[in-house]
């Protein structure tokens, strides 16, 4: 299906499946205006339904899965024929896999391990096209390599007592205050953010859809 060069007269509509402040600004900042619909999905109960469905998985397997749960989840609420986004980003760290820390104390212990050290941020995509004419479901895995920088007790704890680290996978940003204890990245700075906008505009050609049929400015 040939894809479009020119901004259509009305934009694909897109669906973003996820709360974070994050993705949706990076779209915006793309040019993209999404539908926010926030997904309801149990992540813990399916991760363990997959466990129990296909044996051990990797840090990039339950990216995908629970990406994929997501927007599917959205989509099956949604009324409106679009694309569905969801997305999914966990910390793999010594062959271990972390999302949120549930607690300060995790991630002040977090913190600990990663200072100095270097971890891979995955985070799945997945692209439901609910649209009469669409029907692709879709999905991919965009890693960024993440080295972090030696930081000080005293730092890990201003940093967590500021609540930003409870609120984001692997308990780090790059564009919050934990931009200062990311010694530098090997990969898709956008990624490390929550959602790979190379990895998108490749999703959307594999659904037919062209990059700027989902821009909006």
């Amino acid at each position: 299906m040939p894809l479009s060069s020119l901004p259509p007269d009305r934009p694909v509509p897109l669906v973003l499946g996820s709360a974070s402040p994050a993705r949706l600004k990076t779209l915006r900042g793309a040019g993209v205006e999404p539908t926010v619909v926030v997904s309801e999905v149990d992540e813990d109960r399916v991760v363990a339904e997959a466990l129990d469905r296909y044996g051990p998985l990797g840090a990039v397997d339950i990216a995908l899965v629970l990406a994929r749960a997501k927007a599917e989840d959205v989509a099956s609420r949604n009324e409106s024929p679009a694309l569905v986004l969801g997305c999914d980003s966990v910390l793999e760290l010594d062959g271990e896999v972390h999302g949120k820390p549930a607690t300060t104390a995790e991630a002040v212990a977090r913190w600990r391990r990663m200072r100095g050290r270097t971890g891979v941020l995955h985070t799945g995509h997945w692209l439901v096209d609910d649209r009469d004419s669409g029907g692709a479901t879709i999905g991919a895995v965009a890693s960024t390599t993440v080295h972090f920088a030696r930081i000080s007790d005293e730092e890990i704890d201003a940093y967590v007592a500021t609540g930003e680290p409870l609120q984001v996978a692997g308990a780090f940003t790059i564009d919050g205050l934990g931009g200062a204890f990311v010694a530098g990245i090997e990969g898709d700075h956008h990624n490390v953010v929550g959602l790979s906008l190379p990895l998108l505009r490749d999703l959307l050609a594999d659904a037919g859809v062209g990059w700027f049929d989902i821009v909006t400015s």
